[in-house]
Formats: structure tokens, C-alpha cells, sequence
């Protein structure tokens, strides 16, 4: 019987040992019985998906998730954010991501401009396109803070040696030390200044624009043609709904997805188990754990692995074991720490679970899923980009 597959990502639930938690991390101490259980009944290790000398965002992490090396493939994450939206990125054409943000005394006060719905956001990008777009520049309306600037690279010859910052990495931080800069910088730092007058009108949280993380097309191969089986992901991020297009996966849009604490975790994990019966695999992808790590919120990070756990891979347990199915694997894992400490990525290893046929436990005594007890694994995936193939293998 041909096996399916089942991908699921924490995103960012790995951390480090916190004094405010006795010396633990958020994962040691959030109740996890489902992860547990994978973990003792199945094989754990550790895999890197954060190629050496590369950024460590969730765009380079996700890409090795799915199987595709980040150091041949990366253009940058705003391309692959547009292809999430249906914009065709030709020749001479930028993408930057655009978040829209709340700076007060020069500082990053919140990247996330309180977490701005996605309804008081779509009228402001309108505003910004009627004060600002032209020929050569044009917002688009992702969710909530997460939107999109295209421009055409003509502009000014040398955008793509601009060099940016995204804003979730300087929380709390003075924002003049990571503006633009570099060739071109000049023309980014007008356009986000130009939107920065635009907002303080519009009386929003939103107070001001900051691009970043420009790129040009990328060029990958499909899912099917790399790997010979079909995929869908499922995900409330336009980052990974962006990867999924340009390799050919079903993009499974789940209403309530919103990427955070609030997020419709039980419509995710039903649209996971509807989508096996029709692909081979399956990604289903929560940000919640991501976002309260770069709050820098123990609490929130705690509830949003424990969420994780009990409406996304504990209903699809249910669902297994209630499948005629029985050939379905099922993988966990981070796409990359986001250290409460730090309140931004690390290119550190992430502990991973392989669970289902041809994966028996490693009898290393492991006995629930954290960074500690994954510690006992002897199995090490030093690219993250291979780890995809390692998983569908059949194991004698």
C-alpha cells in the first residue's frame, strides 16, 4: 500500500533554557502528551535547517523543510510572498515584503502594529497605492501586518544591493542603526518615510511602512517532478502559501487562519486529514509559537506549543486511528528556534520526530518531546534539506 504523509510544523517552537522557567525551555514545560507520545513510539533527532552563512528566517527554514536546498534555490522572501498573492514577478521587478508597524520614540514598539486586522489593513495599502503607487511602485494587501511592495528595479539600477532588516529582529531597538542601506537604499528610505506621512494621517497603530527582504523570481522545480509524489499545504502565512505555488503543492486556505493564538487550529487539522485521502503529502504549518517567541512571551509561547499539540497533531492522531489508512507517517518539527531571549530566529538545530510505518522506536529512552530528551538522539540530519527524503524512505 503506498504511504502517505503527514508534515507538521511548529513554527519556532524550539528556545533555550529560561531562568523564569527553573531552567527549562517553553517546550520542557508545556504539556505535550501527543508530541510525547510520537517521540516514544517513534525515532527522534536533530536536523539544521539554516544553511551555514544564510539568514535564518522561516523562508530559508521552510524551504529546506520541503525538501529544497535554500543555497540554490533562496531569492529572497518577498518573491515567494508574491507568488502567494498571484503576482507574477518579470524581469526588472522587486519584491519587498512590507510590513506595516508601530514605532514610537524611534524604537520598534511592535512589529505587528498590535496585530492589525487584516480589514483596517487592506484600507490603508488602498491609501498607500492612491498617495504612492504608480508605474513603477505598487502595494499589495497580504494579512493582518504581512503585505507586499513591488517595484521595478529600474528605478534605481542597483536595488537589489539594498541591504535590509525585518523588523521582528529589532523589537525594542533603536530603528536607525537598521534602516536601508547600501546602493539604492535612498529610494527605499523616501518611499518608506513618504509612507510613514501617509499613516500618521490615517490615525492607525500602523504608524509607519518598512520593506524588506527584496528578491527577484525564483526558479524551482515542481513537488511532483522532484519527489514523484502530490502535496498540499495547508498555513495561514503567504510566505509558505508562496513556496507551496512555485513548487506546485495545493494551497489549502482554512477559514480563521490568522497566524496567531486565535488561529482555527481544529479547521487545520480537519483540512490536513481531507487532504490526505487526495495527496500523498500533506504540510500543515502553525505560526502561534513563532509569534510569542518574538513577543518575547513565555506564556503565550507555552500556550501556542500546548495548542499545537492538543488541535493539530492530537486530532490528527484521532484521525489516523480512525483511517482505513494505516501506511501514514507523520513528521513534527520546527522550522527553527525563536528564543524567547532573543525575540528573533537562531540558525540552531531543531529536535525532530519521525513516527509510523518503518519507523519503530530507537530505544534511546526518550520520553517526551523537548530539547532535553532529544538530546539522547543519535540521529542527526546535518542539512534540513535532506531530511524530506530521509522521511519518505522506507526503513527495513
Amino acid at each position: 500500500m503506498r504511504s502517505k504523509y503527514l508534515v507538521l510544523i511548529g513554527d519556532g517552537m524550539a528556545d533555550l533554557p529560561l531562568k523564569a522557567l527553573g531552567g527549562k525551555t517553553p517546550l520542557e514545560v508545556a504539556r505535550t502528551p501527543n508530541m510525547d507520545y510520537l517521540a516514544q513510539h517513534g525515532t527522534v533527532g536533530w536536523t539544521n535547517n539554516i544553511p551555514p552563512k544564510m539568514p535564518p528566517g522561516s523562508d530559508v527554514a521552510a524551504m529546506s523543510i520541503f525538501g529544497y536546498d535554500p543555497k540554490k534555490y533562496y531569492s529572497g522572501r518577498g518573491p515567494l510572498e508574491a507568488a502567494s498573492l498571484g503576482i507574477k514577478l518579470r524581469k526588472g521587478k522587486l519584491a519587498f515584503r512590507c510590513n506595516l508597524v508601530t514605532v514610537k520614540n524611534g524604537k520598534m514598539q511592535d512589529f505587528t502594529a498590535g496585530h492589525i486586522s487584516t480589514a483596517e489593513a487592506d484600507k490603508i495599502i488602498k491609501v498607500l497605492n492612491a498617495k504612492l503607487g504608480n508605474k513603477d511602485i505598487h502595494f499589495y494587501t497580504g494579512v493582518s501586518y504581512r503585505h507586499l511592495t513591488v517595484i521595478r528595479s529600474m528605478v534605481h539600477g542597483q536595488l537589489p544591493m539594498v541591504k535590509t532588516t525585518p523588523p521582528h529582529d529589532i523589537t525594542g531597538q533603536r530603528i536607525h542603526d537598521y534602516l536601508p542601506k547600501g546602493k539604492g537604499s535612498e529610494f527605499v528610505l523616501r518611499l518608506m518615510n513618504e509612507g510613514e506621512v501617509v499613516l500618521h494621517d490615517l490615525k492607525s497603530k500602523a504608524n509607519m511602512i518598512w520593506l524588506w527582504g527584496q528578491g527577484t523570481a525564483p526558479s524551482m522545480p515542481s513537488f511532483k517532478k522532484k519527489f514523484g509524489k502530490t502535496g498540499a499545504i495547508i498555513t495561514a502565512v503567504n510566505l509558505l502559501k508562496g513556496i507551496g505555488k512555485i513548487i506546485g503543492l495545493e494551497v489549502i486556505n482554512v477559514p480563521g487562519a490568522t497566524g496567531y493564538l486565535d488561529t482555527n487550529y481544529p479547521g487545520k487539522a480537519n483540512a490536513a486529514l481531507k487532504a490526505l485521502k487526495r495527496h500523498d503529502v500533506v504540510f500543515v504549518h502553525v505560526e502561534s509559537p513563532d509569534e510569542a517567541g518574538h513577543e518575547g512571551n513565555i506564556k503565550h509561547k507555552i500556550k501556542a506549543i500546548e495548542d499545537f499539540d492538543r488541535l493539530i497533531v492530537g486530532k490528527v492522531l484521532q484521525g489516523i486511528e480512525g483511517s482505513r489508512h494505516r501506511g501514514i507517517k507523520v513528521l513534527v518539527l520546527p522550522d527553527h528556534p525563536t528564543p524567547i531571549k532573543y525575540m528573533t530566529h537562531t540558525a540552531d538545530a531543531v529536535p525532530f520526530i519521525v513516527w509510523g510505518k518503518g519507523h519503530m522506536r530507537a530505544h534511546e529512552g526518550i520520553e517526551g518531546y523537548n530539547e532535553k530528551e532529544a538530546r539522547k538522539a543519535k540521529w542527526v540530519v546535518e542539512q534540513g534539506s535532506k531530511l524530506l527524503n530521509l522521511f519518505f524512505a522506507e526503513e527495513k
